[in-house]
């Protein structure tokens, strides 16, 4: 009974106020994640996130959303599943990539230092927009990738810069990742030519009602 004095109802309110702001911070995923006007209908600030990455480095929204989608199917909190021995023992996970782009650190560090966006995090959709735009940017200096190549975008995302020129022309697990990254892209750009003239007017109004 004593555990319920002064300091054990504290630690559990405090507790308590931890699972709530954790609940509350962590956005849900769109119910119909593979419908570009529906996800931006029910995350109109997703959508001014990654408008405003495609005005500032000129990666098309729906290859953003596509990247998102099959990297972490719009989950701000995922990991690579790590290894478990004898089924039971947690161990390590396979790499460092986390969040909607499932960014490894090293890559995230380069793009806070190369941009200045010190304070970006991986499980926030609106950085991670930037970061894939900054990326795109990147690829097109470094090997002329169009950013309007959702295949090529993506090999490069899989591969890394170090290692796509190596890499690309194999065929494998990597080249049916971009493939299918391409196809999805192509779904949403679709879908986004029948509804960005609505969302692009709920968003202008939004911020500008005179």
């Amino acid at each position: 009974m004593r555990w319920w004095g002064g300091a054990g109802l504290r630690a559990l309110w405090w507790g308590l106020l931890g699972l709530t702001l954790a609940s509350g911070c962590a956005a849900a995923r769109p119910s119909r994640p593979g419908d570009l006007c529906s996800i931006f209908q029910e995350r109109p600030d997703w959508y001014e996130d990654a408008r405003n990455s495609y005005r500032r480095w000129g990666v098309p929204v729906p290859l953003q959303l596509a990247v998102i989608s099959h990297e972490s199917g719009f989950d701000s909190d995922a990991r690579p599943p790590r290894h478990w021995y004898l089924g039971f023992i947690p161990g390590p996970r396979p790499s460092t990539a986390y969040g909607y782009g499932q960014v490894v650190d090293g890559t995230w560090d380069w793009y806070r230092g190369s941009t200045g966006e010190s304070f970006a995090d991986r499980d926030d959709f609106g950085d991670v927009t930037d970061f894939l735009g900054w990326y795109g940017t990147v690829g097109q200096r470094r090997h002329g990738i169009r950013k309007d190549d959702p295949y090529s975008f993506y090999l490069s995302y899989l591969l890394g810069h170090a290692g796509y020129d190596r890499e690309r022309r194999r065929k494998g697990p990597a080249d049916r990742a971009a493939r299918d990254v391409a196809s999805q892209t192509d779904r949403y750009a679709s879908q986004y030519q029948s509804c960005r003239v609505r969302l692009d007017e709920e968003i202008d109004v939004t911020w500008w009602p005179f």
